[in-house]
């Protein structure tokens, strides 16, 4: 129903139909982007709250570009005029208390209260809103509250007054009670009506059943809010994991001298690099702690998982390995009870290692491996990795052997222990090669620190798939 202020008011001209449809046009192409998007999204992991998240604004994106395409073509034809087949009754009849099928105007309705004469006029849709049968006639705007929610009555009251008194237009939301037991939403917009000397005689509303839309909308923000407090979540685990990993892992980055009580001391450094693909910490670990006989143990490793669980897990290991080092036990058999540590765990997983113990008096170096990268060992300008002895994936299985070698080092050499993520990047551009082919580089360097700098440049990268750990060990005089 137009809104008529003023009697003497000319009416207002239609827009021109070309620029309306060219208006269509562009809501119809827009419309099949967003439904593009729509469908990419409904094929991801239900499991996921960001993808429910984006799902759910998908589809009020799509239920408001449906309404503007059909308000855009109201515009275009102009008001309607009704058929004898659509009737008040056939609509009464054929409500229901779910969103109302068919196109925006069956959900679109208008509404007029003559405050001089007491009349009411409804649209026929506005029945069909309600949900009332046109035989017992509109609600006055003294009933009109008796459907409403009671929460929202206030709000309806308010917003009657003001425009009556006070002469401002109406613009809210409200909730409506159904006959048959059902709910909806529906959106007012009213004014006064004022008469040739300035007072209100009646007011105007147009009232649209908007509970599609607010259903997307509650939707989007259940969505969000279970995808926020994921997010607040994984932050407070993302924390609690990177001071776990601090308070365990060796609290030096820089060189650490370690002298030798005979032939050589070692120069140490190490690096923990973050992943590139994921925020989550993982179960990489290096070490190196001087022993009471004088020894020097080396050790690099990853569990399998992020978070919290994996670095827990790890600080159980690390430190099962630095008290059996410490008691004076073979590499070799170290790994074996590191294996069965894990097979009996409460949270089974699996896991890589290289654990080696230098003696500077006779420059040997014995080792062990556990599905594990072999160190490299980087001599007069060449590189190469160690014969790796035999040994599976810590929990792979029970009660499994590991192999121990050792080989000489002489003053000067670089020995160069990592955790495979070190070379997987998602470009395959970086591998074992690449890190081999520093060897000429490295022979120049001064320091460990220096050594791990070279690496790091070399290697480090946003692609890198997995975190990782580099050890640089230098053999001094």
């Amino acid at each position: 129903m137009p809104s008529h202020l003023f009697a003497d008011r000319p009416a207002p001209q239609p827009p021109e139909r070309d620029a309306v449809d060219a208006l269509i046009n562009r809501a119809l192409l827009l419309r099949g982007d967003v439904d593009a998007v729509r469908r990419d999204t409904s094929v991801v992991d239900d499991d996921d709250p960001r993808s429910r998240w984006q799902r759910a604004l998908c589809e009020l994106a799509v239920h408001q570009l449906d309404d503007l395409g059909e308000h855009l073509g109201q515009l275009r034809d102009g008001i309607p005029r009704p058929t004898d087949a659509e009737t008040a009754e056939d609509s009464y009849r054929g409500s229901t208390a779910g969103p109302l099928a068919g196109s925006l105007l069956s959900r679109v309705g208008s509404a007029e209260w003559n405050l001089l004469t007491d009349e009411v006029s409804w649209s026929d849709e506005l029945y069909t809103i309600f949900g009332r049968d046109p035989g017992k006639g509109a609600l006055s705007l003294d009933e009109l509250p008796s459907v409403l929610l009671a929460e929202d009555q206030p709000l309806l009251t308010s917003m009657v007054t003001a425009c009556l008194v006070d002469g401002r237009p109406m613009d809210g939301e409200f909730r409506i009670l159904l006959p048959d037991g059902g709910m909806r939403t529906l959106h007012m917009m009213g004014e006064p009506v004022l008469d040739t000397d300035g007072c209100t005689a009646s007011m105007w509303a147009v009232l649209r059943d908007v509970s599609r839309l607010r259903r997307s909308r509650h939707t989007v923000d259940r969505t969000q809010e279970t995808l926020q407090r994921r997010e607040q979540r994984a932050r407070a685990e993302h924390r609690m994991a990177v001071e776990l990993q601090e308070a365990v892992l060796p609290p030096w980055r820089g060189s650490l001298p370690i002298s030798g009580r005979g032939a050589g001391g070692l120069d140490l450094a190490a690096r923990y690099l973050p992943s590139g693909a994921s925020d989550l910490i993982g179960g990489d670990w290096y070490d190196a702690l001087p022993l009471p006989d004088g020894k020097t143990l080396l050790s690099v490793g990853d569990l399998t998982g992020h978070g919290i669980p994996a670095t827990s897990s790890m600080a159980m290991l690390l430190g099962a390995l630095r008290g059996m080092a410490v008691a004076g036990v073979d590499p070799g058999t170290l790994m074996g009870h590191l294996n069965q540590l894990i097979d009996c765990s409460a949270q089974p997983a699996l896991g890589s290692a290289v654990c080696c113990r230098f003696d500077p008096v006779t420059g040997t170096l014995s080792w062990a491996q556990a599905g594990h990268p072999a160190p490299l060992l980087f001599r007069n300008g060449v590189g190469r990795p160690l014969p790796a002895p035999d040994g599976v994936l810590l929990g792979a299985a029970s009660g499994v052997t590991y192999e121990q070698d050792q080989v000489a080092l002489l003053p000067g050499d670089v020995l160069v222990l990592h955790t495979d993520g070190l070379t997987r990047h998602d470009d395959r551009s970086a591998g074992p090669d690449t890190l081999v082919g520093l060897a000429p580089r490295l022979a120049h360097a001064r320091t460990a620190q220096e050594c791990v700098r070279i690496v790091v440049e070399a290697l480090a990268s946003d692609e890198r798939l997995d975190d990782a750990c580099v050890l640089v060990a230098r053999v001094t005089e």
